[in-house]
Order: structure tokens, then C-alpha cells, then sequence
């Protein structure tokens, strides 16, 4: 997922500049709608890693001072009556960057369901060709050289690859903040920002389907 790049625009200007109609129209506009979704789930990611990141410092230093104040029973009273203050000065951060990750990953829901509307829509680009056509479908490419199954296939190869990681989000959501193991934080952290469910192969997938388009000159 890196490498990224502009977002692409498909706008009235484009659509009517362009002689392309039908199921062509609709794949392309469909390839530039996948470049701009990654681009969003992408910015969403970098995003999210940072707040995932300050959950885990606060959660860290908070089980730091709760053992502190466990090995050091002796301490001042003036330091004792500091602590529950200081405990719920850290509750109210640990919530509210609880919070800014659950808007994100609430974000990357929305992405997701973008997502599927896209495979939606080109299954039923494959459904109609097939209608018209046969099961075998057109003889002749809409574009270079993919059928339109190809595209199918390859929306929904993307799909199931961010749906899983979608599924990992969630689960790294539900349990960053209640890590207490240094180890097992910073396992959380690098799950989210190395996208472990979309391989580097769904840039290329991408790419190439961008290619195929018009999108990327050849």
C-alpha cells in the first residue's frame, strides 16, 4: 500500500470529454473509485496508527504508576492524595484517544462499505455482459486486453483483502487499550501499520486495473 498517489477525478467534465458509454463507462469509473478509496483507507491508516500509538504510551505509563504505587506503600500522603487525580486525568485521555479511534475505524467501516458497492456494481456489469453475450462473454475487450471478468475477479480480490483488515482493525479497537505487556502493544501497533490482509500485489492490482482504464498511460 504505499507509493501513493494523486487522487483521480471522475467529474461531469471527464465523462463528457470521454467516448466511452455503457460498460466501459462504468468499469472506469469504477478503477477510479478503488484508486480513491485506497488512497482514503491509506490516509485513515496513518491516522489511526498515531492515536493507536497514544493509547498505548498512556496505558503503558498508567500500569507503570499503578505498580509504583503498589511497591511503594509508604509514600508521602501528600503523593497519595496527587494519585486519583492524576489516575483520572488519565482515564479522561485514554477515553477521548479511544474515542478518536473509534471515529476512524468507524471511517474505514464506511470505506469498506464503499468498497463493496463498487463489487456491486461490477458484478452486475459482468451479469449484464453475460446476458448479452453468453457465458463466455464479449469477444472483443472493452479496453486492451482484460475481459470483464477480469475486473470482476480483481474488484474482488481487493474486496476480500480489505475486509480483512477491516476484521483486524476492529479487533485491535476492542483491545489496544487494555494491554498492559509492552510486547503485545507494540505486536498491536505493528499490525495496524503494516496492513498484514492487503499484500503488495493489491497495488499492482490496482495499478494494472488503472492501466487497463486509461487512468495510467501505458
Amino acid at each position: 500500500m504505499e507509493g501513493r498517489t494523486d487522487d483521480i477525478m471522475v467529474g461531469s467534465s471527464n465523462r463528457k470529454s470521454s467516448a466511452i458509454t455503457g460498460s466501459a463507462r462504468k468499469i472506469k469509473d469504477n478503477a477510479a473509485d478503488w484508486h480513491n478509496l485506497m488512497l482514503r483507507w491509506e490516509k485513515l491508516n496513518g491516522e489511526g496508527f498515531t492515536v493507536a500509538g497514544n493509547i498505548v504510551n498512556i496505558r503503558l505509563a498508567r500500569s507503570q504508576n499503578d505498580q509504583l504505587l503498589l511497591e511503594s506503600p509508604s509514600s508521602s500522603s501528600s503523593s497519595s492524595s496527587s494519585a486519583p487525580s492524576q489516575q483520572t486525568g488519565g482515564a479522561a485521555e485514554l477515553q477521548d484517544e479511544c474515542n478518536k479511534l473509534q471515529d476512524i475505524v468507524n471511517k474505514m467501516v464506511a470505506v469498506v462499505t464503499k468498497m463493496e458497492r463498487l463489487m456491486t456494481s461490477q458484478r452486475g456489469v459482468q451479469e449484464l455482459e453475460e446476458f448479452q453475450f453468453g457465458a463466455e462473454g464479449r469477444k472483443i475487450p472493452l479496453f486492451h486486453g482484460w475481459s470483464t471478468k477480469h475486473f470482476e475477479n480483481s474488484s474482488s480480490e481487493l474486496l476480500d483483502s480489505f475486509r480483512q483488515e477491516l476484521k483486524l482493525k476492529q479487533t485491535i479497537l476492542q483491545e489496544v487499550a487494555h494491554t498492559v505487556t509492552s510486547d503485545l502493544s507494540m505486536v498491536y501497533l505493528s499490525c495496524w501499520l503494516h496492513l498484514p490482509y492487503i499484500p503488495a500485489h493489491s497495488r499492482l492490482t490496482l495499478e494494472a486495473m488503472l492501466l487497463e482504464t486509461g487512468h495510467r498511460p501505458l
